[in-house]
């Protein structure tokens, strides 16, 4: 398999897993079909299409192949007459969303490699395309957005991820390896922080201190 074509396959992974947790989000607010549709295709490929935009790629990829809003259409479609047979929702939320978030930063990564881009604008793009589409999700479906969770490891897992992917480039090893590694951290951490409570120090403000 290509370069081109892995980071193709990790886009329509990462397009579907999101779709599903926007049409959860929308049962959870009681839309109808067409509000499953939005929320869906609004999660898949927003991140997407930030990344797209600021790299100033020739087209945005959803624009150059609507299959992949095809794909979030139909996912909604299937989650609005299944939703119900699922007992926690939200558990189901958090946990796919954690799998797209790595396949969507090691999407993210791939494409500003295929681009030429440097370190720099590697990691944020592999954060900008993982973190994007979940947050306008969350917000626009009135959730607490996950991105911004007290004591979750979200950003950084996808940091992480992202740093992962560069480091292993540096090292001589190839692109599909180093993406796959990508993928592998930034799962570990977000999982780890839902399942085992893994967390970096929050800020706590402290009281201005008196002169005496």
């Amino acid at each position: 398999m290509t370069p081109e074509a892995f980071v193709a396959m990790l886009d329509y992974g990462s397009v579907l897993i999101f779709a599903i947790t926007g049409a959860l989000v929308a049962s959870r607010a009681q839309l109808d079909p067409v509000g499953f549709i939005f929320m869906a295709a609004l999660t898949a490929v927003g991140g997407g299409t930030l990344r797209d935009l600021i790299l100033g790629r020739d087209m945005v990829f959803w624009v150059a192949q609507p299959a992949y809003v095809i794909i979030a259409a139909g996912a909604a479609l299937v989650v609005f007459w299944t939703a119900h047979l699922f007992e926690s929702r939200y558990t189901w939320l958090i946990w796919l969303d954690s799998v797209a978030l790595a396949v969507a930063v090691a999407a993210g990564v791939g494409v500003a490699i295929e681009g030429g881009f440097g370190p720099v604008i590697i990691i944020i793009m592999g954060v900008v395309t993982g973190t994007f589409g979940g947050l306008m999700r969350d917000v626009v479906g009135n959730e607490v957005p996950l991105v911004l969770k007290q004591g979750q490891l979200y950003l950084t897992a996808a940091f992480g991820g992202a740093v992962t992917a560069v480091a292993m480039l540096w090292a001589g090893l190839p692109q599909g390896q180093a993406l796959v590694a990508c993928s592998v951290v930034v799962w570990v951490l977000r999982a780890g922080s839902l399942h085992r409570g893994w967390q970096l120090p929050v800020y706590k403000p402290r009281p201005p201190r008196t002169r005496g």
